[in-house]
């Protein structure tokens, strides 16, 4: 290896890096970070450097001076996280009475429960909410003469609003097997009987040979074990580092760069890669940062019909960094019983390299040994929560529990535990020591509103998990979150005000988000609001504007109808044809995750009452079928699906999440234009431009799906079944 540079620094635009443009970040308003802030008395008062060590500094050590540090004072980008972290206090508090309220439920029977048990929340207007009695009989199965089986007809309230977090689970509705029935000639290949058992293994096609793991050699099959190694330059280090902290740790802001630009990097270059930690979290960075410059500036893995694959980069067996990643794992081994903040990190790096590969199952063991290193941690440690890593170690937590929370509600996938630790750990405030870089990217991207964002959407979803299942709050259950597989699916509590209540507790978590993440509810693809911020800054932000200017108004497609309300510039579109717009930091991913699981999150609070017209049509009220409407709404045009963030797939985080979802959308929008019930739901209440935007949604979901089946052994069988339903046999 060569030398590195005398003093190697890290720049705001490196010119390998795909996501700085050296052009807009000329004239970003450069905010005082929190480096200054974190000086101790002494040292400020001097008006010399601190070098920040705690219990004390360096001068105070050498001179024997009292060290105290003071409590930096927050800018405004530290003011609006306060304030988004402030409001999830006050959202826990509502869903611990929202969960009281709903267990008092289960003992009422099959009335559904009264707006005053709920004193603190008004009734969402679903509907006239004078009018309790059923939907209009024109609305009826009867009235289209749909065959019902009358022995399935419960009490009012018991049983007819059924939950099921998972799509596997979902599968197992007796509308949706009966559809899976009238198809099962046209598919030997697939056994649907099957799927109550193993649901997970056929959604994730393990039993597939082409499922198996990541070669263990480099990229050639002649290249020594050293190989990679010896060939890497400064230039190739530094440019994947730059990437994967440009990309990768927006997501999952678990290193710190600074640390790792000016002190890690330069000493390995130096002194050589060792069997060390700091060796094997250096080389997942790497292979990280090659996936994201692969990832978006590589070759397709394919080509369907002219449109280029959005999976860049490799190919299935030989993915980006597959050399660099191999290196770590020869190492790994030494760093398992480690207890410390490293050891988290090597497995949260190693997760989400498995993840960029389309490997789920390495996914989720590698995510869940991050959660049981972390438990490790701060079980044999508890004083590195107040140390100067803490904050550091928080975002690890929430990073793990985040995806531990979608793993199990998804897929049934075991928790380890992690989640009773919520309140000893603590919320991020993104507090200490930040390079340039860091400050750039921040006020370009907002990466930790999004992230602190994230945590907010993450409890709410577990808190409305428990009360749609009607069980007790997480803290108080040894065995954490009830998995797919538990019994308590079916609760007698669960009623049409209930998910109603909850739905008004999503809704306060899109008011809660600042107003540059804020965008237009029935606009996805809408760019997020320019208003002036919570505390009169600029009504323009950064991370409203495209790199490009000629891409200031994403090409919206030529099919969309002249519509009565204004035009909205789109940040997203469903024109996967037209080159995407390239936006700085992965804002478009950070964008399109935040909503994409929003819309995921009504989508599955309200599925319950889509469960209710498919199976007891003749019991449905006016406000089951609004319910029902607002879920189909729900599943429309998620921003991940749609351009350029599908243009990106290997950057997408946790992407089989999405992929087992437009699986389950695909049938249940099917069904909704076959089951006369449903159509008329579609045609009457969803709105004028629901057609147009359920066939875009269709045509975007089928492109995801038919886009990953070479590569993901699971979206294999996905694609097995929809081609199917969609009449796409010879696709």
């Amino acid at each position: 290896m060569g030398d590195p540079p005398a003093t190697p620094t890290t720049s705001a635009s490196v010119d390998a890096s795909p996501s700085v443009a050296s052009s807009s970040s000329a004239n970003i308003r450069k905010e005082r970070g929190a480096i200054a802030a974190q000086a101790c008395d002494t040292c400020r008062s001097r008006k010399q450097r601190c070098d920040e060590q705690r219990p004390k500094c360096g001068t105070c050590q050498k001179f024997r001076l009292e060290c105290n540090y003071r409590e930096p004072i927050p800018t405004k980008k530290d003011k609006t996280l306060v304030e988004i972290l402030e409001r999830l206090k006050g959202l826990d508090d509502r869903l611990l009475s929202l969960e009281t309220k709903v267990d008092g439920l289960s003992h009422q029977g099959g009335a559904g429960p009264s707006a005053q048990g709920f004193p603190h929340l008004q009734t969402p207007e679903y509907g006239n909410q004078g009018n309790t009695g059923m939907i209009d009989p024109a609305l009826t199965a009867a009235a289209y003469n749909l065959q019902h089986d009358s022995s399935r007809n419960a009490p009012v309230g018991q049983d007819q609003y059924k939950y099921v977090s998972s799509v596997h689970q979902m599968l197992g509705w007796p509308a949706v097997q009966q559809l899976f029935a009238s198809i099962q000639g046209r598919l030997p290949n697939v056994n649907f009987s099957s799927l109550e058992r193993d649901g997970v293994s056929h959604m994730l096609g393990v039993h597939r040979p082409e499922s198996q793991g990541l070669p263990s050699e480099g990229t050639l099959r002649s290249e020594r074990p050293s190989g990679v190694l010896s060939t890497l330059t400064w230039d190739n280090v530094r440019s994947w580092s730059q990437a994967y902290f440009d990309t990768t740790n927006l997501f999952y802001p678990i290193l710190d760069r600074q640390s790792f630009m000016q002190e890690t990097l330069p000493t390995l270059f130096r002194s050589g890669f060792s069997n060390s930690i700091s060796s094997t979290i250096a080389l997942l960075v790497f292979a990280l940062g090659e996936v994201s410059l692969e990832g978006r500036e590589g070759a397709p893995v394919h080509v369907y019909n002219g449109r280029a694959s959005g999976v860049r980069g490799g190919t299935k067996a030989h993915p980006p960094g597959l050399a660099l990643f191999n290196e770590a794992r020869r190492r790994m081994g030494f760093d398992l019983t480690e207890c410390s903040l490293e050891n988290v990190q090597i497995f949260a790096l190693a997760s989400a390299y498995y993840g960029s590969c389309f490997y789920p199952m390495d996914f989720w063991r590698m995510t869940a040994s991050a959660s049981l290193a972390f438990q490790a941690l701060v079980t044999s440690n508890p004083g590195e929560l107040s140390s100067p890593r803490a904050d550091l170690i928080r975002r690890a937590f929430w990073h793990c529990s985040i995806l531990e929370t979608s793993l199990n509600l998804e897929l049934g996938f075991p928790l380890t535990g992690l989640e009773r630790m919520e309140n000893t750990v603590g919320l991020p405030t993104f507090s200490g020591p930040f390079c340039e870089d860091d400050v750039i990217s921040n006020q370009q991207s907002h990466f930790q509103e999004h992230f602190a964002s994230q945590i907010v959407l993450r409890r709410l979803l577990v808190g409305f998990h428990h009360a749609l299942n009607n069980t007790a709050p997480m803290s108080a259950q040894l065995g954490g979150v009830p998995t797919p597989f538990s019994s308590a699916n079916n609760s007698p509590g669960l009623s049409q005000l209930t998910i109603q209540q909850l739905a008004l507790q999503l809704e306060e978590w899109r008011g809660m988000l600042p107003p540059h993440l804020r965008w237009q509810e029935d606009c996805p693809g809408a760019f997020p609001n320019t208003t002036s911020d919570m505390f009169g800054g600029s009504s323009q932000t950064p991370a409203s504007t495209p790199i490009s200017p000629s891409m200031s108004h994403a090409s919206q497609p030529s099919s969309l109808p002249a519509v009565s309300t204004p035009s909205v510039p789109l940040m997203f579109t469903t024109d996967l044809d037209s080159p995407p717009a390239q936006y700085p930091y992965v804002l478009d991913i950070q964008v399109a995750l935040l909503r994409s699981r929003y819309y995921y999150t009504k989508y599955l609070v309200h599925r319950p009452f889509l469960y209710k017209a498919l199976h007891y049509p003749d019991s449905v009220t006016q406000d089951d079928a609004l319910g029902a409407a607002e879920c189909l709404k729900a599943s429309l045009k998620w921003p991940v699906a749609m351009s350029p963030t599908c243009k990106h797939k290997r950057l997408v985080p946790c992407m089989f999440f999405f992929t087992q979802n437009f699986f389950g959308i695909l049938v249940l929008l099917h069904l909704s234009t076959t089951v006369p019930l449903l159509r008329r739901i579609r045609s009457t209440l969803c709105g004028e431009r629901f057609e147009m935007d359920a066939r875009e949604t269709v045509g975007l979901y089928l492109d995801w799906l038919r886009d990953l089946k070479p590569i993901d052994a699971g979206t294999a069988w996905h694609w097995e079944v929809v081609r199917v339903i969609y009449g796409l046999e010879g696709a």
